[in-house]
């Protein structure tokens, strides 16, 4: 048993009791009580008002119910001293106590969410990192129910009653609630109850394999979606910190594409953590709220179980890093990886060499270009992927940080011969649905947009949005537009729509004639500040060719010009994703179709090209001149994730 047991009560600027936790405030009061179990008696109460790191010390931080049930003021709060800085003033207290030796110290809290759903998340968001006996603790509830048999127990009063014991005279409810804690351990004690078998809670995900033929219980998993697309299952694991996940327990899930679709499925030890998770319903990660919601077994053996003997030969050596690579040369082997982590500054060793990396290959036995390799240690990782687009051979390597559940799904997927079953072109994949005017992208005279030629074919937004670097912060929402020829193949060009004029001014300068690495090519990129008026005459036919856009940041011919008569207005379409709006620069000129179509999950890395089965389209009455694809899910890529839905396209015709 401990020598001393350490009551920890905590209270949040919103709900507390029942709801503490679930709305994600802030920590306004802590409340400690140290009894000595030896001499039967308290050591010490402190109670510390925590100051939230709110933005604006004029903003009322405090809740009705906080105030009432604390008698709290927003002076009081705002004059109060930061979570870390109260958790380190305790901790000099409680070594004081235990005369440097805090091991013999146990924390006993009034259920699960003082320490779950509110200590541990609150202080990993500050990158905090809390003493060691916050890591176990007992619940007062559990341990008395347990010992006297009793499933009537809701809260303290409930004991005190079952006791027949008198409330503590004191009117603030922490202070009442820590003392009347302390009398009913005393009285626990006193009746033979020993505290042998704390609650843990895991500060770290443990690595583990699912098979196909394991049981999961529905009750345990629950299905969290709109997470950032660089998640890593570590990362996941955070979000849900205070809560103990099963080993191996987070399995991000992957499209028809293999690419990450912003969804996971997570697996906890018991119903309880499950039902505490579904508390977190639209708790952030950064900036992103994270939907959770419930999921079955059956959900999370169809993402994580495998039964691939390769995968699960290669994930049993025990690897607590997984990182996956993308375009390795077909002809890699395993030594040149090996060679490829260990040289340079950052070196770092494979876990068992060679034996440590796993190529992904097709049912025929070639290579797909990515392969897995475990790492050890999680300072082995660091090191890893600080070689991110470090170049074998002739081609640079993107890695990142991957999973068991991910090593599972693709290997699964690599032997399945209808992965790599040839499909169309993705521009065959145009419905016949209501119309766009193009003036939506195509119009105004401002110069704050720019115009690539020269692209490689081959190249794709995320391409675009490498070369142009840190200007890429400066593109608008939804302001990449690829053009596309009359029979649907690349042009090599593509518009840009930036933030100002001033941005597309310094891109004309800075990335002209600029190269464009592409696999084992090397293209210079022509660049050229222009309008989106000058972008409308160029799709439509209107530029002579005698007097082009002078680069860089050139100057063009002012209309009019002889655009193509393509007849009258289609209608527009309402449900359309938000671009970027401008007045029309001619309301009566006619203009040409555009199509409104689903496009395939964000290009998130783990990725490999795919294009689905065409449905039928008409063919156009009059023929194309140009077309251009707006991709919304990479465009958003240079201010950061993709969109939480799934990406659309517009194309104009």
């Amino acid at each position: 048993m401990a020598s001393h047991y350490v009551i920890v009560y905590t209270a949040t600027a919103g709900a507390n009791g029942p709801l503490l936790g679930t709305d994600e405030e802030d920590v306004v009061l802590m409340q400690y009580l140290v009894w000595d179990a030896v001499c039967r008696k308290t050591v010490t109460e402190q109670q510390y008002i925590v100051r939230p790191p709110t933005e604006d010390i004029n903003e009322n931080v405090l809740g009705e119910q906080c105030r009432e049930d604390f008698r709290l003021t927003e002076d009081q709060v705002k004059n109060g001293q930061p979570l870390g800085s109260v958790i380190d003033s305790f901790d000099a207290i409680l070594s004081k106590i235990g005369e440097g030796d805090t091991s013999h110290m146990a924390v006993v809290t009034d259920g699960q969410l003082h320490l779950r759903q509110v200590l541990h998340p609150k202080t990993l968001a500050r990158n905090y990192i809390l003493p060691d006996y916050y890591n176990s603790f007992y619940d007062l509830r559990k341990e008395f129910k347990s010992f006297y048999h009793s499933e009537d127990i809701a809260s303290v009063p409930d004991m005190l009653n079952f006791l027949g014991m008198e409330e503590d005279s004191s009117e603030e409810l922490a202070t009442r609630t820590v003392k009347d804690m302390s009398s009913i351990l005393a009285r626990m004690i006193a009746d033979g109850h020993r505290f042998v078998l704390p609650e843990s809670i895991m500060i770290r995900l443990e690595p583990g394999i699912c098979s196909r033929t394991e049981e999961v219980d529905s009750g345990c998993v629950v299905r969290a979606r709109g997470l950032p697309w660089q998640s890593s299952d570590q990362d996941i694991a955070k979000f849900f910190r205070g809560l103990n996940i099963a080993k191996g327990g987070v399995a991000l899930c992957l499209s028809p594409q293999g690419r990450r679709n912003g969804e996971a499925l997570i697996r906890f030890i018991s119903p309880e953590h499950r039902d505490m998770a579904l508390k977190r319903h639209k708790h952030h990660i950064g900036n992103r709220y994270i939907e959770v919601y419930k999921a079955t077994g059956e959900d999370f053996i169809n993402v994580a179980g495998g039964s691939n003997n390769e995968a699960q030969t290669f994930l049993s050596r025990g690897g607590q890093v997984i990182i996956r690579m993308r375009g390795l040369p077909y002809d890699c082997t395993p030594k040149q990886v090996v060679e490829f982590f260990e040289s340079g500054e950052n070196g770092c060793q494979i876990l068992d060499n060679e034996d440590g990396v796993l190529f992904v290959r097709k049912p025929d036995g070639r290579a797909t270009g990515d392969a897995f390799v475990l790492f050890g240690s999680e300072d082995d990782s660091t090191k890893a992927l600080a070689k991110h687009r470090e170049i074998i051979g002739s081609r640079y390597i993107e890695l990142f940080r991957s999973t068991t559940a991910e090593v599972q799904q693709v290997l699964n997927r690599s032997m399945d011969p209808r992965t790599y079953e040839q499909q169309q072109p993705l521009i065959a994949q145009l419905p016949q649905v209501p119309l766009l005017p193009q003036q939506i992208i195509t119009s105004g005279t401002r110069k704050d947009c720019i115009r690539l030629r020269g692209l490689p074919f081959e190249a794709q937004v995320e391409h675009i949005l490498e070369f142009l670097g840190e200007l890429a912060k400066s593109i608008v929402y939804q302001g990449v537009h690829m053009v596309y020829n009359a029979h649907g193949q690349p042009s090599g060009e593509a518009f840009i729509q930036m933030d100002s004029e001033h941005s597309a001014y310094l891109a004309s300068q800075q990335r002209h004639h600029r190269y464009m690495v592409f696999g084992k090519k090397q293209r210079y990129i022509e660049v050229f500040q222009c309008s989106g008026e000058d972008m409308n005459m160029v799709l439509t036919g209107g530029l002579p060719a005698q007097r082009p856009i002078v680069s860089p940041g050139g100057t063009v011919l002012t209309p009019p010009f002889g655009a193509f008569p393509l007849g009258p207005a289609p209608p527009v379409l309402n449900a359309v994703g938000a671009v970027t709006p401008r007045l029309p620069a001619y309301p009566g000129m006619a203009y040409p179709t555009m199509f409104y179509w689903p496009y395939p999950s964000p290009p998130v890395s783990p990725s490999s090209p795919y294009y689905g089965s065409p449905p039928h389209m008409a063919t156009p009455a009059t023929p194309p001149h140009h077309t251009i694809i707006t991709q919304e899910c990479l465009t958003i890529q240079a201010n950061g994730d993709p969109p939480r839905h799934n990406a659309e396209a517009v194309a104009t015709i």
